[in-house]
């Protein structure tokens, strides 16, 4: 066998091999177009590489002839090919001169099987056999056809198309490629201009396209190699990434998920897989996800994820999954809609996270909450019962010493006054210098009687009084009575609308603040001030005495006894005081009614 006969067949079985891999590869990743485009370009090649032995070998001028006319097939597929491989891997190469150069080469196609022999001759006259490098080889001997001159020229444009895409891949600071992939092409592109120059007997060389483009496919199957072996790499990464993620995930027991809404297909965390029930490989598509979901939520996480969906917006809702053990969890699940270039929704990420035990605290809380309230809603309702009963006994309490004064004290009081007034008189007629005394002594008897039942009426309280600011003015007479103090007093003249026993707890109020500033806070001067407008009605005590700190005497029983009588009565009692700046005691009572006389405030 001779070198040649080997060197061809070693060429075309290297190409075939290139083919058969990258077919392999292309048939497992059919959106890999670059990788069928270099499968037709390494066929073809091997075919050129046959077709090429053939015709050295030859020794008829009709075997010739045919293989002129049909080797044009494997060459327009290599050329069409080539152009293919740098618009699709390298993204390089002007659109025009691409298409330019598929129509060329088309047309060329045609024309040669219109032409009797092909495009590059007219005739074949002879076969002329010589010695090349130690063998026996053939080329025609024949004129050629003008036509011809299309195919150089479409290797012109093909050698301009490949600088082009050469000098951008070398722009993009991809320099490797740009040298390897874009260098080789430009090389047999060069070397391919060897062909007219046989066919027009300039030199006297075989045929050797295949060695050319095989050099240029061998290129090709290099740097595709890397970019296997570089996408191994990353699947090693991505394999040892995803591990780590699904670990953290694990640890932060969150499960993620994916939607591809075009292919039905939901991916979940092998963990979240295994708890719900579904094989470690098997498709998951969505009715097999909402099977899982409790079938009271399953409307409520339909309507969710349409909304996100339809409106391509987050998409955050809780419900319950029923496990493959039977248990029933709660999962909070968000996510977050992909969209298109067009706009339309293609897939839905997200995460799910088990909150069944912060659910379960929540309920804990809140029953603990609620138990809290009652609580305190209980111990409320009893302080306000106990100051009803200290306010109630109080009452009962000023009432019995009120008719003790008045009925018992005050008697003996009058029957002392009487017994003296006898006695003066008896003393008067036995002209005895005790008469003044015992004068004395009725009308010290008479004033403590007197005394006895004012002090008897104050105790009473208001009860008795039709007319509040009448009360009042009575109470800041007698506290003034001792001199020591000064009680003031400041009303609208017009009539009051209210009750009797609003009137009732008012005075009580006025009585307890003024007592207070009389006997706590060593008050000189006491200003009660009674007024209204068209919403409520304002009872206001102000002294002049020492005071008290509000985080210490402000919370004595006398106050809450007023704040408890105003809120009785639809009101509210505020009690401000300072320390050495005296006590303010203000008091509102809203009115049902507008009155007829009350002055504006």
């Amino acid at each position: 066998m001779s070198w040649i006969t080997l060197a061809w067949s070693i060429n075309v079985g290297a190409c075939l091999t290139l083919a058969a891999m990258y077919l392999t590869v292309w048939s497992k990743q059919r959106q890999s177009w670059v990788h069928l485009v270099f499968s037709c370009s390494a066929i073809a090649a091997a075919a050129i590489s046959v077709f090429e032995l053939w015709m050295v070998n030859a020794q008829t001028v009709e075997r010739y002839e045919a293989l002129v006319r049909w080797i044009h097939l494997p060459v327009c597929v290599l050329m069409l090919s080539f152009v293919a491989f740098v618009r699709l891997y390298l993204h390089a190469g002007r659109a025009w001169l691409a298409w330019s150069i598929y129509g060329l080469r088309t047309l060329i196609l045609v024309l040669n099987f219109i032409f009797p022999l092909s495009i590059n001759f007219r005739a074949i006259t002879d076969i002329r056999h010589f010695s090349w490098a130690g063998e026996i080889v053939s080329v025609p001997v024949g004129s050629a056809n003008p036509w011809g001159l299309l195919s150089s020229f479409s290797l012109l444009l093909l050698l301009i198309f490949f600088v082009d895409a050469t000098i951008t891949v070398w722009r993009r600071d991809d320099r490797r490629r740009a040298l390897l992939v874009g260098g080789s092409m430009i090389f047999g592109a060069i070397l391919a201009w060897h062909v007219p120059l046989v066919i027009w007997g300039m030199i006297e060389v075989p045929f050797f396209l295949g060695f050319t483009y095989t050099a240029v496919v061998a290129a090709m199957g290099y740097e595709l190699s890397n970019d296997i072996t570089r996408a191994a790499r990353l699947t090693r990464e991505l394999e040892a990434s995803q591990k780590r993620l699904n670990l953290a995930a694990d640890s932060a027991n969150l499960g993620m998920w994916e939607w591809d809404f075009e292919k039905d297909e939901i991916w979940v965390t092998p963990a979240r897989r295994a708890q719900l029930g579904f094989p470690v490989s098997d498709r998951i598509t969505s009715e097999d996800l909402i099977s899982r979901w409790h079938a009271e939520d399953r409307d409520k996480v339909r309507q969710a994820l349409n909304e996100a969906v339809e409106n391509g917006k987050g998409y955050d809702t809780e419900f319950r999954v029923v496990l493959a053990d039977g248990g029933v969890r709660w999962i909070a699940s968000r996510g977050r809609v992909q969209l298109n270039k067009q706009g339309k929704p293609t897939r839905l990420l997200g995460v799910s996270m088990d909150v069944t035990a912060q659910k379960k605290a929540r309920r804990e809380t809140q029953w603990l909450r609620r138990q809290r309230t009652m609580l305190l809603e209980r111990e409320v309702a009893e302080r306000t019962r106990l100051e009803r009963e200290v306010i109630e006994s109080c009452a009962r309490e000023q009432r019995r010493i009120a008719y003790d004064l008045h009925d018992g004290v005050g008697q003996q009081l009058v029957g002392i006054a009487l017994c003296a007034k006898l006695l003066e008189e008896q003393l008067q007629t036995g002209h005895s210098p005790e008469a003044n005394k015992a004068s004395i002594i009725a009308r010290l008897a008479n004033e403590a009687a007197k005394q006895a039942r004012l002090s008897a009426r104050t105790l009473e309280g208001a009860d008795g009084v039709g007319d509040l600011k009448v009360a009042l003015k009575f109470l800041a007479t007698t506290m003034s009575h001792n001199g020591t103090v000064k009680v003031a007093l400041e009303a609208d003249s017009s009539s009051l609308p209210i009750s009797a026993p609003v009137a009732a707890q008012l005075y009580r109020i006025a009585q307890e603040a003024v007592r207070n500033a009389v006997e706590h806070g060593a008050a000189r001067a006491v200003q009660i001030k009674l007024l209204c407008n068209v919403n409520e009605l304002m009872l206001t005590i102000e002294d002049d005495g020492k005071g008290f700190h509000s985080n210490g005497n402000g919370n004595g029983m006398g106050l809450r006894i007023m704040r408890y009588r105003a809120e009785g009565i639809g009101g509210s009692c505020d009690v401000r005081a300072r320390p050495t700046q005296g006590t303010v005691v203000h008091c509102r009572v809203p009115l049902e009614a507008q009155p007829a006389g009350c002055a504006p405030l």
